[in-house]
């Protein structure tokens, strides 16, 4: 019986996983398409732009007008939007002559054109701008709240950053300020902590608005695996959540931890930190990218190649531009043209495509 429940459960999971796939937006002269993981054309050029799939669906743009396509190349909404945005939460935005609204995946209006612009809905809410003015739209078109702002991002983590008066602050989904304007920059919340400039000085917000971390930096990046980049005077360095360095300023660039390791630039030259601040990689590169599933792109002389976190060289410099691994592979341009290696270097697609985007699952 155990064994029928193993066998079962494994036969579930090979079904989910073989349910989803891998597919790429490229083309080879001048029109889109988009090809699986074995460099094979599930659907073949002929857009004269495509956008990554998200929910099932991509949007595409032929003679000049949007619509959307399955996985399988089929037309789910013909084209016919002036411009159209990615699905999210089952509704995309889209411009019908010079307004905007919103459809659902059959093509239907849920929400009538009638604003200058239009974001995508998060968390059930969609920034919309109609004379001028910023307003937030539920799903079945009705204003949760009215259009008062200058500016407006969507929510996230329940909050959404707006401007009133010239200055940013954060309201609530009933549009009551939680934190009051006061900001002259600022960034969506993350694991609940928000960037802001106050007068030109950078710090660390929680949701009621208090400084965790006072402004007191020239530049800084979001939290990344519980570090944020920050730069004092001319110098990067790094911080924890309340605010203490943990690796003083002293880089001309750095990137945040990524994979546990964060790029940083001394001199002219790249190399890798721990959180720490000790060396695990020496700066040797002329540029270096994040490391991604184990393995970073740097850069050595004219051409680009792979190392592991002992700065090893586990695909030799040989290619004119990078992208980082994704699923196992990682994109290179040789020769002008885009294909893709494994992480032993061994072409997967050779390269042959004009422009392309990375791999993205769709199920």
């Amino acid at each position: 019986m155990k064994r029928f429940i193993v066998v079962i459960s494994l036969s579930i999971l090979t079904a989910s996983l073989f349910s989803q796939e891998y597919i790429a937006r490229a083309r080879l002269e001048k029109e889109w398409g988009y090809i699986n993981q074995k460099g094979s054309w599930v659907i073949n050029p002929q857009f004269e732009h495509a956008n990554d799939f998200r929910e099932g669906l991509a949007a595409i743009r032929k003679n000049g007008q949007w619509g959307f396509v399955d996985k399988k190349g089929t037309f789910v909404i013909n084209p016919q939007f002036e411009d159209a945005d990615d699905f999210s939460e089952g509704l995309a935005a889209v411009r019908s002559g010079k307004e905007w609204g919103f459809v659902d995946k059959t093509g239907r209006f849920v929400i009538n054109p009638q604003f200058e612009y239009a974001k995508e809905f998060q968390e059930g809410l969609a920034p919309v701008r109609k004379n001028g003015e910023w307003g937030f739209m539920d799903k079945e078109g009705k204003y949760v709240i009215n259009p008062q702002f200058e500016k407006a991002k969507t929510f996230v983590e329940g909050l959404a950053a707006v401007v009133k008066g010239k200055k940013w602050g954060y309201i609530d989904k009933t549009g009551t300020f939680i934190i009051n304007p006061q900001f002259v920059r600022a960034n969506s919340f993350k694991d609940g902590l928000a960037l802001v400039n106050m007068v030109g000085d950078w710090g660390f917000i929680d949701k009621t608005g208090k400084f965790v971390i006072n402004p007191q930096f020239d530049d800084a990046k979001d939290f990344s695996e519980d570090y944020a980049c920050i730069r004092k005077g001319k110098e990067w360095g790094f911080i924890d959540k309340i605010g203490d360095y943990v690796v003083n300023p002293q880089f001309i660039d750095a990137n945040n931890l990524s994979d546990g390791l964060a790029a940083v630039k001394v001199g002219k030259e790249w190399g890798y930190i721990d959180e720490e601040g000790k060396y695990i990689v020496n700066p040797q590169f002329i540029k270096a990218r994040d490391f991604h599933e184990g393995f970073a792109a740097v850069l050595q002389g004219k051409e680009w190649g792979f190392i592991d976190k002992t700065g090893k060289w586990t695909v030799n410099p040989q290619y004119e531009k990078v992208k980082d691994f994704i699923n196992g592979m990682g994109m290179v341009r040789k020769n002008g043209l885009w294909g893709w290696i494994d992480k032993d270097g061994t072409y997967l697609i050779n390269p042959q495509f004009a422009n392309a985007h990375p791999f993205v699952k769709v199920k």
